[in-house]
């Protein structure tokens, strides 16, 4: 069942590299990215409860990170704003920490 959109929601789309990347993580990961989405869509940007989550710095464009498992191999998502108003928002990058684009 669909949840009712609220206004205060943010639109999270994801990259057809991160769809790509999506589908060759393990199942665990898979779900961490998907409880990371919701957070996404339901409170914005800004994760601090995520562990290692920070807003990178030195970029042109509102970027942030965060880990999504403890332990080794440690898998990451990247995701940007696009757009502030329209609460618009993209998972960019999701993998391992070594290849992540930061």
């Amino acid at each position: 069942m669909k949840t009712p959109h609220r206004a205060t929601d943010w639109t999270v789309e994801i990259t057809r590299k991160a769809q790509k990347q999506k589908g060759k993580l393990p199942e665990d990961i898979v779900d961490a990215l998907q409880a990371l989405w919701t957070e996404l869509k339901l409170e914005g940007p800004v994760q601090p409860e995520w562990p290692n989550y920070g807003k990178l710095k030195g970029r042109k464009k509102e970027e942030h990170h965060c880990r999504l498992n403890r332990g080794r191999p440690t898998y990451v998502a990247v995701w940007q704003v696009l757009d502030k108003q329209v609460r618009l928002m993209e998972i960019k990058y999701v993998g391992t920490h070594e290849n992540a684009p930061y």
